[in-house]
């Protein structure tokens, strides 16, 4: 190859000749070149869009995974309402008709969605941003509840639900962002720390007793037993998910994660979690009402899922005063919320019941006192109505003896 200097300054803009056998090619020097992306690979493409529009895509996200939570709890409640009118065995009672039921299987296909689409709105979106969101799925399912399954929600009911979806997204704003992990080997570590060995030990023995010992019991009593079993549950499905997506994630950059044994004790873990959650979750629906069940469902697993993942992570070292004081004032509005929620459910309460403040009517004029003036005189003695014997009455006679 032999070169031909048309510009032998090298300078911005100067054209270069190059000799290559029989060919001839005119080149110009540009300086900050950037190459062409025409042959964008598919990650090049993944972070370009996730720069550009990721916010975007993951609030939409987050938004319709809420509408598909919010729709499959009507959905299961339904299927659930023509298994009892079928005179099937009920799920409280320990029945799996449901099962059966192709309303409830589409509730159930739903709430996968709606939790597929809610993890990918945290790939795309930060969990600040997409967990707050996601208390919009108490909001759909109330209003579908009225609306679909006549079922009504007092005004202190509605406030509470309110405080509560507060409380939760002033708790979820002020944790502290999840440490990324890379491979299974950092998970593994995470999971075998004391701190959360022991935590873990807890939510198991808690499970169970609530399981066996309370829950026949009182679990058809109290609304919160059922929803308490599902949260604990729900911390490890969580936990799983995510050691599960980096396992995901790790399998297509070509590491070893099928050898590490930590795959399959997480995939056992979704195996028993999963089919518990939803067990005790249908014999809530079938008892209680879905406004009362699902924004304390929200509540619980959103309380426990967040201290979980503080106590895997260790995520507190980080926190400043502001957002542990943040973290602390949310978890009471949140107990004041479900606690509002629940307490007063079976008071007949509306806007309409309510005192209203009304100004004080005008009190009627004070009639004038009657005088009585002295031409009157006469008048008074005509109409003085003296007192008649009754006919029927004789005379009484009295005799004096001396």
């Amino acid at each position: 190859m032999e070169t031909l200097g048309s510009n032998s300054s090298c300078a911005n803009g100067s054209l270069i000749t190059l000799y290559c056998s029989s060919q001839q090619v005119l080149c110009q020097i540009v300086n900050d070149f950037e190459p062409d992306n025409s042959n964008v690979t598919l990650s090049n493409w993944q972070e370009r869009v996730r720069k550009n529009y990721g916010f975007f895509i993951g609030v939409g996200l987050a938004i319709f995974s809420s509408f598909l939570i919010g729709s499959s709890v009507i959905l299961k409640k339904k299927g659930l309402i023509r298994l009892v009118d079928k005179g099937a065995t009920r799920a409280v009672d320990g029945g799996f008709g449901y099962l059966k039921d192709k309303m409830w299987w589409a509730g159930f296909l739903t709430m996968g969605l709606g939790e597929a689409a809610n993890f990918g709105a945290y790939i795309f979106a930060p969990a600040t941003v997409v967990t707050p969101l996601g208390a919009l799925s108490v909001l759909i399912s109330a209003m579908l509840s009225s609306y679909f399954l006549g079922e009504r929600l007092n005004l202190l009911g509605k406030l509470g639900c309110m405080i509560s979806i507060a409380g939760s997204s002033v708790m979820v704003i002020h944790a502290p962002e999840e440490e990324k992990i890379k491979s299974m080997n950092e998970m593994a570590s995470k999971l075998k720390d004391t701190g959360f060995i022991v935590f873990a030990v807890l939510l198991v023995v808690s499970s169970l007793i609530l399981m066996f010992i309370i829950a026949p019991r009182y679990g058809q009593k109290n609304i919160l037993i059922y929803i308490i079993i599902c949260s604990l549950m729900g911390s490890f499905s969580v936990c799983a998910v995510k050691g599960m997506g980096i396992a995901i994630k790790g399998f297509f950059q070509g590491q070893p994660v099928l050898r590490h044994p930590l795959t399959y004790c997480l995939g056992l873990i979704l195996a028993t979690s999963i089919p518990i959650q939803v067990n005790f979750l249908n014999r809530a629906l079938d008892i209680f009402n879905t406004s009362l069940v699902f924004p304390i469902y929200y509540v619980a697993f959103t309380t426990m899922v967040i201290t979980s993942s503080i106590i895997l992570f260790k995520e507190w070292n980080s926190m400043s005063i502001v957002d542990i004081l943040g973290t602390i004032s949310g978890f009471i509005t949140i107990i004041l919320g479900v606690f509002l929620l629940h307490a007063f459910k079976d008071l007949d309460v509306t806007w309409a019941s309510l005192p209203h403040t009304h100004k004080n009517p005008v009190p009627p004029p004070t009639p004038e006192p009657t005088i009585i003036k002295l031409e009157d005189k006469s008048v008074l003695v005509d109409n003085i109505e003296l007192p008649t014997s009754s006919p029927e009455q004789k005379p009484k006679v009295f005799t004096i003896q001396t």
